[in-house]
């Protein structure tokens, strides 16, 4: 991560980590993932009513992290593929800086272990 995030990027970002933060919610997201749904189907799948859902999916689409497309009467929820983008390239932003530092530490081991200790020098 190059730059950092500017406070609106920081506030959509956390408002993103928030939504998943609730376990139905990320239950509710990891099923729309697999496939598009729509409330009733999900609900179906988990011990949450119908209101529920609506009521979770509302909080990840106002997240950034789920969009609708209306077939025919029915509403098929499906993560938002910008939104999920946008979060994956934070957490590679962390992983790079992390493997860097890694790296970088790694090679100065290396360097250290490498030169001639005192005790060795004629």
């Amino acid at each position: 991560m190059s730059n950092p995030l500017t406070p609106r990027q920081a506030a959509l970002q956390a408002r993103r980590f928030a939504a998943l933060g609730d376990p139905t919610r990320l239950q509710v997201f990891s099923l729309i993932a697999r496939s598009p749904l729509s409330v009733a189907e999900v609900a179906e799948r988990l011990p949450v009513s119908r209101p529920a859902v609506s009521q979770h999916l509302k909080v990840l689409a106002d997240a950034g992290l789920v969009q609708h497309d209306a077939v025919g009467t029915r509403h098929l929820y499906r993560p938002d593929t910008d939104g999920i983008s946008s979060v994956r390239d934070f957490i590679d932003g962390l992983w790079d800086v992390g493997l860097a530092r890694f790296k970088a530490r790694a090679e100065a081991l290396a360097r250290a272990k490498a030169a001639p200790s005192a005790k060795e020098k004629p």
